[in-house]
């Protein structure tokens, strides 16, 4: 990754702040937490869920991502599993379930909004919040691109815009939280035709499952995912198909990100100081990796220009010696009709002396 030396001067400087004045790590933190009481959330029915992409498309347009390759409305990139991506938020993926009339479960894949994240836990510069609203959202103006949350994640969300060389990003769903400030609904949730997704206070979402489940025990699982997995999660499921059947880890517990990282995490304080010497060597070395590759480039057309030339050399002299013996050849053939022709010219004159005798 090329480094401008004003970012890398801000990550050493932020660093050494943070060790000097001695401060322990946000991720240390062996505080308990429950969540904020009045937080909103979505819950996802995959039931009602047709895989028509609507919310693709949606979150998308409000948070004006890239146009995908394939278009929304082509649905045959619901024949293999996808993951979420710098450009993609939020993915629909399809499982065979010869349980359902269709054959098939459609679910929504994309930050589950942990109550107590395990990126904001593995983040020692505090790049990842929770909000009160809900969301878990990212300050990409402190993000040392350490790529920890990525580790930390369970459920496999956040990505790195690799392509971005200068300033790259840990991308993911923010809960559409600008729009909720504003009293809007999530995008997502805006554009179901379906009403697969419902958003809400996560109170009352729970309320809603449990309800749904109670009035229609064969027909849903008697579980609300993302009630209690990982501490509790601000996006919720209830589903007829087996969690695990539907691409979902029914591994993970109930104990929250921090109460199982407080004590590796209590070593971050160590590596926060150590930050600005490997941010030192890393700069270091990738300017030496530039350089080199520069020279190395450099030389590589310096090389193949001189091969270029020494070819075209080669050509033209080839060239100029075929021109050469082709029109030594042309001259002495044509010396040779020219000698053909006055001996031939000699031969009819002396026939003619005789003739005269």
């Amino acid at each position: 990754m090329s480094v401008s030396r004003r970012r890398f001067l801000t990550w050493m400087g932020g660093a050494s702040l943070g060790t000097a004045v001695g401060q322990k790590a946000y991720a240390a933190s062996n505080k308990a937490f429950t969540g904020y009481p009045d937080s909103m959330g979505v819950l996802h029915d995959t039931t009602l869920c047709v895989g028509c992409r609507r919310c693709e498309e949606a979150c998308n347009k409000v948070n004006d991502l890239p146009a995908p390759d394939v278009p929304f409305k082509d649905e045959s990139v619901l024949n293999q599993e996808r993951r979420t991506t710098a450009e993609a938020y939020t993915v629909v993926n399809k499982y065979a379930d010869a349980s359902q009339p269709a054959g098939v479960t459609f679910r929504k894949l994309q930050c589950n909004h942990c109550k107590e994240p395990a990126c904001a836990s593995a983040c020692f510069v505090k790049a990842f919040k929770k909000t009160p609203e809900g969301a878990v959202v990212y300050d990409a103006s402190v993000c040392v691109g350490c790529r920890y949350c990525m580790v930390a994640c369970p459920f496999n969300i956040p990505a790195y815009e690799y392509e971005k060389v200068l300033d790259p990003k840990v991308m993911k769903c923010t809960m559409c939280y600008p729009r909720i400030k504003e009293g809007k609904l999530p995008g997502c949730v805006e554009a179901c035709p379906v009403e697969a997704l419902t958003f809400g206070k996560r109170e009352d979402l729970i309320k809603i499952a449990r309800e749904r489940i109670f009035k229609y025990p064969e027909k849903y699982v008697d579980h609300i995912y993302g009630e209690y997995e990982m501490g509790g999660t601000n996006w919720l499921y209830i589903t007829s198909t087996p969690f695990a059947q539907i691409g979902m880890r029914e591994d993970l517990g109930t104990t929250s990100a921090p109460e199982l990282t407080a004590g590796a995490l209590g070593a971050v304080p160590i590596v926060v100081g150590l930050w600005p010497v490997l941010l030192t060597g890393i700069w270091a070395m990738t300017k030496r990796k530039e350089k080199i590759s520069a020279v190395e480039k450099q030389q590589a057309v310096n090389e193949a220009v001189a091969k270029a030339e020494a070819e075209a050399g080669e050509k033209m002299a080839k060239a100029m010696e075929k021109a050469k013996k082709d029109q030594e050849a042309a001259v002495k053939k044509e010396v040779k009709k020219a000698l053909e022709a006055a001996e031939k010219a000699k031969e009819e004159g002396a026939d003619e002396k005789e003739e005269d005798v």
